[in-house]
């Protein structure tokens, strides 16, 4: 079969290798279409310090079930399609043990510390496989990289009356973005580019603010009588925006930090204690594939809006490269094997 790996630093190849057979407990999947995100363009930039070389990206999964083994056979019908929890579990450490095992010290997410999906077929623990009678592969391939906006939300306790603002509308931050809207709260999506703010308001914001274009604190403050909104989640990574986050939050208010700071963050810590704020990491998802799978099938995301480029798996280190060229130009991209 063939397979996609970036072999170093901006260099690509498709390769031919021999097709996996799934042992007892899992099932062989067909791969339909791969999504790329940012972890797959720091990988091909030589920026993502988790990874060696050569490696198969790919972790947003649209896939057929092609054969299943052992206790897996009876779990799901050939043909059926389904998208795939990336991430591994040891089950020991004090993240597992306390049943958050997306946090798992040892975890291993496809694509990253471990070959992903980019490739003809894949074999996965059926336990990590979860089908969809009504999604498309487009849509299948969007669930992974919702879930975990949708889990920063979940970390965040939003709820209907919270002011939620999420600064960056990138791919993990409209998945926010759309997870504090499912939640029934008011939603104010910061940026500064306009045609992200514009996905932004069809995922979900009742508000946009552009952060390039007049202050940030003044804008917050004309949407919320001057309080601040009561939870602002961060999903650039940049230590402006993860002070921005503390600064401009309500006093008892919640921060949720998607994104790594690059750098080393300076912060007024007096507003930690002052404002008796609760300051939260988010990592990966858990639990959050069946939410992210209602609101897509209840027509609740833009998805076409979403998607910038399609291409078969022959264009795929190109799209790489134009990515990387331009970041700004893609919101999603998505590899189609069947082309």
């Amino acid at each position: 079969m063939k397979a996609f790996y970036i072999t170093a630093p901006l260099e690509t190849e498709i390769r031919d290798i021999a097709q996996p057979s799934p042992a007892a407990g899992e099932v062989l999947l067909r791969v339909r279409m791969v999504g790329l995100c940012g972890t797959d363009l720091n990988t091909y930039r030589g920026a993502n310090p988790l990874v060696s070389y050569p490696r198969i990206p790919g972790h947003e999964i649209a896939a057929t079930i092609a054969d299943a083994r052992g206790e897996a056979a009876g779990k799901f019908a050939p043909g059926a399609n389904v998208t795939v929890l990336p991430y591994t579990s040891c089950g020991a450490c004090p993240s597992c043990r306390r049943g958050r095992t997306n946090a798992c010290r040892s975890n291993q997410t496809l694509g990253v510390q471990r070959d992903g999906a980019l490739a003809e077929y894949i074999v996965a623990p059926w336990q990590k496989v979860v089908a969809s009678s009504c999604l498309s592969p487009k849509e299948l391939t969007l669930v992974e990289p919702l879930s975990v906006g949708f889990h920063a939300a979940a970390r965040a306790r939003t709820a209907a009356g919270d002011t939620v603002a999420v600064i960056g509308c990138g791919a993990i931050g409209l998945g926010a973005i759309a997870g504090a809207a499912f939640s029934g709260a008011r939603v104010i999506a910061i940026d500064i580019d306009s045609r992200k703010l514009e996905l932004a308001a069809k995922a979900g914001a009742s508000e946009t603010v552009n952060s390039a274009t007049a202050p940030l604190h003044q804008q917050l403050a004309d949407l919320t009588a001057g309080d601040g909104p009561d939870v602002i989640i961060e999903a650039v990574g940049l230590p402006a925006t993860f002070r921005s986050a503390v600064e401009e939050v309500a006093f008892a208010g919640r921060v949720v930090y998607i994104g790594y700071a690059k750098a080393p963050v300076e912060y007024e810590t007096r507003l930690f204690v002052q404002k008796e704020l609760d300051i939260l990491g988010s990592r990966n998802a858990l639990g959050d594939f069946p939410r992210v799978m209602e609101m897509l099938e209840a027509g609740r995301f833009p998805v076409d809006k979403v998607v910038s480029r399609i291409v078969p798996l022959a264009e795929a280190g190109g799209a790489l490269a134009d990515w990387s060229a331009d970041p700004a130009a893609f919101t999603k991209i998505l590899i189609d094997m069947d082309r």
